[in-house]
């Protein structure tokens, strides 16, 4: 069964699941492109952090856990705070989590309010 057909995942919670993925995905790729770099460990721990959280609360959304609101507020908090270190470096995957994370905090923080 796919996770939109599963009777509590509303368009906007569907918005949310995809939007973490896509966060852990980026993170991922920025964490693994920045090992290679000097003076890049607080991006690489931030970026990490999000991939950890970011899949962890789609987990939890698909499976409409009770503490999703909690993690959510976390997520975003996470999400932005990544997205400011990641956008004082110009290396693509950087930028890439500088442009995505946002809009994940953004939806995060919409579940959570919910």
């Amino acid at each position: 069964m796919a996770v939109q057909q599963i009777e509590h995942a509303d368009d906007h919670m569907q918005e949310c699941i995809d939007n973490c993925l896509e966060a852990a995905q980026v993170c991922e790729w920025c964490a693994d492109a920045c090992a290679d770099e000097e003076g890049m460990a607080r991006c690489i721990r931030l970026c990490r952090d999000v991939a950890d959280v970011a899949s962890l609360h789609a987990r939890w959304l698909a499976r409409n856990s009770g503490y999703h609101e909690q993690l959510g507020e976390l997520c975003a908090d996470l999400y932005e705070e990544c997205a400011e270190e990641c956008a004082q470096h110009d290396d693509d995957h950087c930028q890439a989590c500088a442009e995505i994370l946002p809009n994940c905090a953004e939806s995060c923080r919409e579940m959570a309010s919910t």
